[in-house]
């Protein structure tokens, strides 16, 4: 578990490698991650729009980017939190995701970035 908190904004994450769902014999890993996000400030946010970079261990990189997340731009009020689990295949047993959300302080108006921690992307058998 990773967890960096930007503009009072906790982002935790965490993984699982997936097994029943890849077959290494076609290169194909799938990881799910939890991402929990707390509001540590004293106004509401509203995420709008999420950024992820993905990192194969194999050299190949990929950007995502849309809005919100699963579908969803939730808002949250200060000391609360927003969870959400989400995947990610990879063509390797190793690699790393990190990136970053928009989010909007609903009481300024005003914009701003909140980092999402790098977190590896492991299959289980590979930490022997």
């Amino acid at each position: 578990m990773v967890h960096k908190v930007t503009n009072d904004v906790n982002i935790v994450v965490e993984t699982f490698y997936q097994s029943a769902q890849s077959r290494p014999l076609h290169s194909e890993y799938l990881f799910a991650y939890r991402v929990t996000i707390e509001n540590q400030g004293t106004v509401p946010v509203k995420l709008l729009r999420r950024h992820w970079n993905i990192v194969d261990s194999n050299g190949d990189i990929r950007e995502v980017e849309g809005e919100g997340v699963v579908g969803q731009q939730p808002t949250i009020a200060p000391g609360d939190s927003y969870q959400y689990i989400s995947s990610c295949n990879l063509s390797s047993d190793m690699g790393k995701m990190y990136g970053s959300y928009l989010m909007e302080n609903l009481f300024s108006k005003k914009m701003m970035t909140v980092d999402i921690p790098e977190f590896q992307l492991i299959a289980p058998f590979k930490e022997n």
